[in-house]
């Protein structure tokens, strides 16, 4: 085993990352769990999704439109959130091994923090440390929605602990994170803001919140329009 394997990479680092990525992962899970539960989702079928689903924003983006705009909205809205995994999968799939069917397990592994920590400085992906960093947080996910669904926190006792935080918490952090890196794209932030709270105002949750996300459709406008040439 070389020492890039060691020190910077394989499975022993994947583990201390996902032992961090856990922490937040659990405390975000409890949140969920509560919050489904108080929106009408039986425990059992919020720890279900956890299991199966394993993915925060699509769950929270769930539970928040059915219960303000009903199945459809529900489904696209977490649709949506969920396509950032579409090119992520795709520049994994070549370091995935074995059969079709090791590659689609292995697959599963491709999460946010994971697949993030697992970038190599010279463009490849780490692949024992994106999963040994997933097996880590997956069950904290789920252990963590399990709680929050069973036990139900009190709204006071969340808001004094701080839990209702930090879901939106993190999406701040990951919005600033995006806005910092790539500024073409603060017209539509600004324009999803703008979208949401509006059509808050007369729509139901769910409706306006898939309105809000189509705007991402204008970054399009930005990769495909014509850059103006040099005057001569």
């Amino acid at each position: 085993m070389t020492s890039l394997e060691t020190t910077d990479g394989g499975w022993r680092a994947g583990l201390t990352v996902g032992a961090g990525l856990a922490a937040g992962s659990f405390l975000l899970a409890v949140s969920f769990g509560a919050f489904a539960v108080t929106h009408g989702w039986p425990a059992a079928l919020t720890i279900a999704m956890s299991l199966l689903v394993f993915s925060g924003s699509a769950q929270f983006a769930l539970v928040t439109a059915l219960a303000g705009g009903g199945v459809v909205p529900a489904l696209l809205s977490a649709s949506l959130m969920n396509l950032r995994f579409v090119p992520m999968a795709a520049s994994t799939a070549r370091y995935l091994h074995g059969s079709r069917w090791q590659r689609a397990l292995e697959g599963q592994a491709v999460v946010d923090g994971s697949w993030v920590a697992a970038q190599r400085v010279d463009g490849t992906l780490d692949r024992r440390k994106m999963i040994a960093a997933t097996l880590v947080q997956w069950p904290a996910w789920v252990s963590g929605t399990a709680i929050g669904a069973l036990a139900v926190p009190s709204t006071s006792l969340i808001h004094a602990t701080g839990i209702d935080l930090v879901f939106p918490g993190l999406f701040l952090v990951l919005l600033i994170d995006t806005l910092t890196s790539r500024p073409r794209i603060v017209p539509v932030a600004v324009a999803a803001a703008v979208v949401a709270g509006v059509t808050c105002r007369f729509l139901p949750t769910g409706i306006a919140l898939l309105l809000a996300s189509t705007t991402v459709l204008l970054t399009l406008v930005y990769r495909t329009s014509p850059r103006q040439e040099p005057a001569r």
